[in-house]
């Protein structure tokens, strides 16, 4: 008893039970904080799932179907992602005012709380790519020569070389990249809309995807500092063909008089 009661008044005995009521309280946050968070996060995903699926019965399933299997007048959107949903609001293409050849951009009329709604619940109904996160596509510190690179290589058949658009077959067309926000940028490439083809991380890693992005940026930052004044690849497919006609064909009629006036000439003699 005098050796236990020794050890009671020992300077160190109440650093160590402060020690191990410290232990106790960490183990107990640990055994039941997080199960609780997953909880939360698992019933606001729920709610979210719920009220997506009524603006979806509202606003998409005339056209996609009361489940989103599809119809003749739209595709299916089991498997496309949230990513997809995203873009396609977050844009205004969709909801499309009318069918046509491609449905362009206009204003958007639903929050963004909605529209992280409606893709929760397009997203639950079969696996696809997520919304990515600001880490994914944020441009800064990618590197802006490789991105051009990429660019030229892949997406400047269609969208021209600095990203200002042009014209496909059939009406259809490749849009502008000027000023359209990173993470809709992102989320084209990762889930290829319309005429788009998609390039997901197994074919474009992430770090590509960025390095496209801040080249695209770095070309439209500022249109006044293009050397040599307007710059001829930057308006698009008319400004090429409008070359070609005025100064090619301005040139083979030239030659052409040149020749015609020297054969009469040379008959003349």
């Amino acid at each position: 008893m005098k050796k236990l009661s020794a050890r009671r008044r020992h300077p160190l005995a109440a650093v160590v039970v402060l020690l191990l009521a410290l232990a106790a309280t960490g183990g107990l946050y640990a055994a039941f904080a997080p199960a609780g968070k997953a909880q939360a996060d698992e019933t606001a995903q729920s709610l979210a799932i719920d009220e997506g699926k009524k603006l979806y019965s509202v606003g998409c399933a005339s056209c996609h179907g009361t489940g989103g299997q599809g119809t003749s007048d739209g595709p299916s959107l089991v498997g496309v992602g949230a990513a997809a949903v995203d873009f396609q609001v977050g844009t205004g293409r969709m909801p499309a005012q009318q069918p046509g050849a491609q449905v362009p951009k206009k204003k958007v009329i639903y929050s963004q709380p909605e529209i992280d709604q409606l893709a929760a619940y397009v997203a639950s109904l079969g696996a696809g790519p997520s919304v990515p996160t600001d880490s994914q596509y944020n441009p800064s510190g990618a590197d802006i020569a490789k991105g051009g690179e990429l660019f030229r290589t892949n997406c400047a058949q269609c969208h021209n070389f600095t990203g200002e658009g042009g014209a496909l077959t059939n009406g259809k067309f490749a849009p502008s990249l000027e000023d359209v926000d990173p993470k809709h940028i992102y989320e084209a490439m990762q889930t290829g809309p319309q005429n788009m083809p998609s390039f997901p991380d197994t074919t474009m890693p992430q770090k590509q995807k960025q390095d496209i992005i801040a080249y695209l940026h770095a070309v439209n930052s500022d249109q006044s500092a293009s050397p040599g004044g307007l710059k001829l690849g930057g308006l698009g497919p008319v400004s090429e063909g409008l070359f070609g006609w005025i100064f090619g064909l301005g040139a083979l009629i030239a030659v052409a008089i040149w020749v015609a006036a020297h054969t009469a000439k040379a008959k003349k003699s």
